[in-house]
């Protein structure tokens, strides 16, 4: 074996073995763009080029909209797979894959914490979860953050994000749908806000019930907001839909939101607004 081979060899050996971090770029869903990962962690999981707000789950949005820290608020256990459904796989198998796949027992997580020295409850879908879709557990979380919300004395604010109900738990997924507006209804009766910020996607079921239900409409860019899809709309009603329909902008342009506002801004807008409605209530 000549020296040059050896060295080549070596080479080639020293180069396969260097550790290169595997995300060291993000590429926009929108745009396309490679960019580099800590900048785009550092703009708050936004494209600096397109504006194109990424998705993101409960815990990078505890941290962008908490002073500090916050904690968890402990929900009920439900019944798992109560219709023993199954489809191509077992439900029981892709809840603990979705499990496995964010360390989230479900769908929604809710915290306890502060915006802008206001003290809140969040609860935040994370579509991620089987497409934050809305079952037992989710209806639980839900309701749990009410309580909480209620006994703080406190606003209760949400960011959906959601394929509709769980189609795996059948019609006990759309028994939430009632049983989360009873609890927005308790919130009124205490005078206390409840907040809403609709995030891409909010579709199905869960717009139909607590996503459109809030003192206050907000959303982010861009989000995508509906019941059903634009191409069942269209093969439906036989008609092309305008350009834009279902976004977030769309929607306040034909008066169903009353703000979009950008997620640098989020938590200051959430801050002033919890404040100021707690501010009526403590008036009134």
């Amino acid at each position: 074996m000549s020296w040059l081979t050896r060295t080549r060899q070596q080479l080639t050996g020293f180069l396969a073995r260097r550790d290169t971090p595997d995300n060291l770029w993000t590429k926009c869903k929108s745009c396309g763009a490679m960019v580099y990962t800590k900048e785009w962690e550092e703009n708050q999981s936004v494209c600096p080029r397109c504006d194109h707000h990424d998705r993101i789950g409960p815990r990078v949005r505890f941290a962008q909209v908490f002073d500090g820290e916050w904690k968890a608020i402990a929900v009920r256990k439900v019944t798992e797979d109560p219709l023993k459904f199954r489809d191509q796989k077992k439900y029981g198998d892709r809840l603990k894959a979705a499990r496995a796949a964010t360390s989230d027992n479900e769908a929604m997580v809710v915290g306890d914490g502060t915006i802008e020295g206001q003290r809140a409850i969040v609860a935040v879908q994370n579509f991620a979860f089987m497409g934050g879709s809305m079952g037992m557990g989710v209806g639980e979380a839900f309701l749990a953050g009410i309580h909480a919300a209620l006994a703080a004395k406190c606003p209760f604010i949400i960011f959906t994000a959601a394929g509709g109900a769980r189609m795996q738990e059948g019609i006990l997924s759309l028994m939430q749908m009632p049983r989360t507006t009873v609890g927005i209804q308790e919130l009124a009766e205490a005078h206390l806000p409840y907040i809403v910020v609709l995030t891409d996607p909010t579709t199905g079921g869960v717009t139909a019930s607590y996503a459109m239900l809030g003192d206050v409409q907000i959303a982010e860019p861009g989000a995508l907001i509906g019941f059903a899809g634009q191409r069942v709309i269209e093969q439906t009603i036989r008609e092309k839909l305008p350009q834009g329909f279902q976004r977030a902008e769309y929607l306040l342009e034909h008066g169903m939101l009353d703000m979009v506002v950008h997620r640098r801004d989020l938590k200051e807008t959430l801050g002033r607004l919890a404040s100021l409605l707690m501010a009526r209530r403590l008036a009134a």
